[in-house]
């Protein structure tokens, strides 16, 4: 009886585990070759040729044709089953979860945001603050100036009272200003009426049909997702999502998204710069139009986008899509490679096989690689290996500092006030593990829970520059950024010079230290 017992709870747990890789599989997006879906291969090289020559730092792409993956690639060390920091793309996930709760009569776009929250009002509220409703907050108009969120995010444990607390100058739905904390207000209004985290509010209505699993995002300190940032998704999530209102809701004949709420979410609600010259519009896909978080583009395109180049761009006249993860300080420069390269590469009919371009794009995406450090050593590694040097008082709060070389891996150890962290570095390639240390992020400022995001996979590489300089390049490979360390021997004496990739050059921090 045991044995038979053993058996079928085997047997159970066996289909169950296929039953759920079968059910994962088939939510994978179906794939395709460019020409069978009017898409030159030529031009998609070119785009990734020009990609390499440009300053955006690439992470990942996928292009979609007629609903079918016809190109993907990540940059090694980045790779399709890691999620990304997704910045302010993760708006129009937001501006879904307020879509769905508006079809279950959960709210309304004219109710005003002063409603939800009655306990958090400041003691005089002004007519403009009265009069804001989730309609404005959705386009960005709610009449703030400045952009309130790193004021009250940074300094405040109470977001929703902070951004109450902020003089609303305009009236709303007015005049368009970026506020990142007005998507977080959204945020916290769909938590209100549906007693539900966003993220999990839209687990059952929008990431399971579309087959989007190991999602996270980062909360307030009252447990309330951030909603304007603070999502990660893999690369191909990204594009289930611009895939789904491309096909206006719809996913596999069932429609998860009302079609109505599609064009609404997607036209253009208010203009970024009425007073722009058109040369200036003809030039910018910032000057189109914002929508309800997302953004027009040129060419009758719309997306959503994130900072430092995360973008989801729907393509209705091409009836595609592309999703782009990336690191730069120049977003246009990044779309323009878009629609100079790829947008040229579709045809509207099937084209002829083309053995020889698919041949050479299928080289190239294969070939897709972040540059490690070269690979050379030094004859002073013997010396350093084991030393600890002492740190002088700095704003990172790093103590000591220690390096060990072992078969072409470096470990750099850093003591903090509070914790001990061991980072391994390869020589003439990426060094993959995890580890607790914060890395750079737009948002490291902000009061907020981050548990979710440690352990944090990375990637790391190092070599020397000369006998006493050794560069060290640590990647966090689910964000766009990374940081550097140049450590400089002198005897006894270290000189480390950080630099955070988010900083592009701008901003360095020194540490001095020695070994005592």
């Amino acid at each position: 009886m045991k044995y038979k017992s053993t058996s079928f709870l085997s047997v159970f747990l066996f289909l169950a585990i296929a039953f759920n890789a079968v059910a994962q599989q088939a939510t994978t997006l179906p794939h395709s070759i460019p020409e069978a879906e009017g898409v030159s291969s030529t031009g998609i090289v070119q785009f990734l040729d020009a990609a390499g020559k440009s300053k955006v730092e690439f992470h990942s792409f996928m292009l979609l044709r007629h609903g079918k993956v016809i190109v993907e690639g990540w940059w090694n060390p980045y790779r399709p089953d890691l999620r990304h920091s997704l910045y302010s793309c993760s708006k129009s996930f937001t501006a879904t979860a307020v879509g769905f709760a508006v079809q279950e009569k959960l709210l309304s776009l004219d109710d005003k945001v002063i409603s939800f929250f009655p306990a958090d009002l400041p003691a005089t509220v002004s007519g403009y603050l009265s009069r804001l409703t989730v309609k404005d907050a959705l386009m960005m108009s709610d009449g703030q100036e400045p952009d309130p969120t790193s004021a009250v995010a940074s300094k405040d444990t109470n977001w929703v009272k902070g951004f109450f607390a902020t003089p609303v100058k305009y009236e709303p739905g007015s005049t368009f200003l970026y506020n990142s904390l007005g998507t977080y207000m959204l945020s916290a209004i769909v938590q209100k009426v549906t007693g539900q985290k966003e993220v999990d509010y839209l687990t059952p209505r929008l990431f399971e049909p579309l087959g989007i699993y190991g999602m996270d995002w980062e909360t307030d300190a009252r447990g309330i997702n951030t909603g304007g940032w603070g999502l990660r998704l893999k690369t191909e999530d990204m594009a289930k999502f611009a895939e789904l209102f491309l096909q206006e809701g719809k996913w596999d004949d069932k429609q998860v998204l009302p079609a109505a709420w599609v064009k609404e979410a997607s036209t253009m609600k208010i203009m970024q710069d009425p007073s722009a010259p058109q040369s200036k519009k003809d030039s910018s896909d910032w000057l189109q139009g914002y929508c309800y978080q997302m953004w027009r583009c040129r060419n009758n395109a719309y997306r959503g986008d994130g900072a430092f180049g995360q973008f989801m761009i729907v393509m209705p006249d091409q009836d595609a899509v592309l999703a782009i993860t990336a690191e730069t300080a120049d977003m246009q420069e990044e779309i323009n490679l878009v629609w100079k390269y790829l947008l040229p590469a579709f045809n509207k009919d099937r084209l002829p096989a083309d053995a020889a371009s698919a041949k050479m794009l299928e080289q190239k995406i294969k070939s897709l690689a972040l540059p490690t450090l070269a690979k050379n050593k030094e004859l002073v590694e013997p010396a350093i290996t084991g030393k600890t040097y002492t740190m002088a008082a700095n704003s990172l709060q790093v103590k000591n500092i220690s390096f060990s070389f072992s078969n072409n891996i470096c470990r750099m150890q850093l003591q903090t006030d509070t914790a001990v962290y061991s980072i391994d570095f390869g020589a003439g390639k990426w060094q993959e593990g995890e580890t607790t240390m914060p890395g750079p992020s737009l948002t490291a400022g902000t009061i907020e829970n981050r548990m979710m995001l440690f352990p944090a996979k990375i990637a790391g590489s190092y070599t020397w520059k000369d006998t006493q300089k050794l560069e060290l390049v640590l990647r966090y490979i689910e964000s766009p950024h990374s940081e550097t360390f140049t450590c400089n021997f002198d005897g006894t004496g270290l000189s480390v010079e950080i630099a955070k990739s988010l900083d592009f050059g701008n901003k360095k921090i020194s540490l001095q230290g020695e070994v005592k």
